[in-house]
């Protein structure tokens, strides 16, 4: 058996951070402005300019972000959004907090995103907006997806949360493709501010009620009161929330930013060489790569096959008890209490199935190749055991 010391574990997931971070943050704190103002309107800038975008807003976090879309969308109660039950169930509650119904779509179970023709017969008069989550970083269908939005008359709102640097046939997500897309930065993010997240679109209006909404729909931003040479008095023409970014998160993220290719080309070689060693296995499916598509590997999760000489969870255990840190796939957010109904599990069964058939292996910027091997021979050590 391939072993390591009991007191040492390899996590799923591990920020990186480095002196420049450090040295960033520093400048922020003794600069006295440490909420919202200079260093979050550089990191809007430069990930607009990254992604392509004409407007990025920051904000605390995706949730908050796909919060204020659903404002935005104007959602009364009985309008329904189409989005994958296969995702964090963060997708499904900042619907049901923005006043409408989540109704969950099957996925494909080669690419674990939305399946378009799930979309188009789940569209009903109460449909007021589709939701492609781009999962575990690998793109949704968008062309067909946006199709079928366009037959329909309906916004398309990408969940992008684990997806900054994927590219759909060569346009990074964020450009957007859809009418808004909103990414997190929370600690198991590539790219990471400890907790943030960033909305981007090129609407202008859109925009700019974004930025008054994460501010409790206050009409002069802090940078304007502060600057002014005249008294003025802000107005909140409208209910608002706080889902500012602190520029200390954005001093983070603006580091991050700039080692996001460096952080991509190391997570894709790691990823690589997991699907090379899985390949020969026959049990444990490897994620796939569509052509045109480019994976920034957010997440390796593999599935395995329904006649695996191991079950998932057993796998997980076994690989703990080497000192191996793993996490189930993705979760079904229709099994969850909240949204549990007899329906779903009959519309849903690639959903069910890949929850509890795929796992997630550690893949983060600092996992040595040797300490990939040893998860790679455990997997395969733990497959070949006979069975009691």
């Amino acid at each position: 058996m391939t072993t390591q010391s009991a007191t040492t574990t390899i996590p799923v997931s591990r920020p990186f951070f480095g002196p420049e971070e450090e040295a960033l943050v520093a400048q922020v704190l003794r600069s006295g402005w440490v909420a919202q103002g200079p260093r979050v309107t550089e990191l809007e800038k430069r990930f607009a300019e990254y992604v392509g975008a004409k407007h990025a807003i920051a904000v605390s976090s995706c949730a908050t972000a796909l919060h204020l879309v659903m404002t935005i969308l104007g959602l009364h109660p009985g309008d329904e959004v189409i989005c994958p039950s296969l995702s964090f169930i963060a997708t499904a509650n900042c619907i049901v907090h923005g006043g409408g119904t989540p109704v969950f779509v099957d996925v494909d179970p080669v690419t674990y995103n939305l399946s378009p023709e799930r979309v188009e017969e789940a569209i009903t008069p109460r449909t007021r907006a589709i939701m492609a989550v781009h999962q575990v970083g690998l793109p949704a269908a968008m062309n067909e997806i946006l199709a079928i939005a366009a037959r329909h008359n309906l916004p398309v709102i990408e969940d992008a949360a684990p997806a900054v640097g994927a590219e759909y046939f060569g346009r990074r997500i964020g450009a957007p493709h859809g009418l808004i897309a909103c990414f997190s930065f929370d600690g198991r993010k590539i790219l990471s501010s400890g907790e943030g997240g960033m909305i981007t679109t090129g609407d202008d209006a859109i925009a700019g009620r974004l930025r008054k909404l994460r501010t409790q729909a206050m009409s002069m931003s802090d940078a304007a009161r502060h600057s002014a040479r005249q008294i003025v008095f802000e107005q909140y023409d409208e209910v608002g929330h706080n889902f500012r970014l602190t520029d200390i998160q954005a001093a983070v993220g603006i580091v991050q930013l700039s080692r996001l290719p460096e952080l991509l080309t190391r997570r894709r070689y790691l990823a690589a060489r997991y699907t090379e060693a899985f390949r020969s296995l026959g049990w444990l499916i490897p994620p796939t790569e569509p052509q045109g598509l480019v994976h920034n590997y957010q997440s390796y999760m593999p599935r395995l096959k329904k006649d695996s000489p191991i079950s998932r969870d057993d796998l997980m255990q076994a690989l703990l008890d080497r000192g191996i840190s793993t996490r189930r796939g993705v979760m079904s957010i229709h099994r969850e209490p909240p949204y549990r109904a007899v329906k779903w599990d009959r519309l849903l069964p690639e959903s069910a199935a890949l929850t509890d058939e795929s796992i997630i292996l550690p893949l983060f910027h600092s996992l040595t190749d040797q300490d990939q091997d040893f998860v790679i021979e455990n997997i395969r050590e733990i497959g070949s055991a006979p069975r009691s």
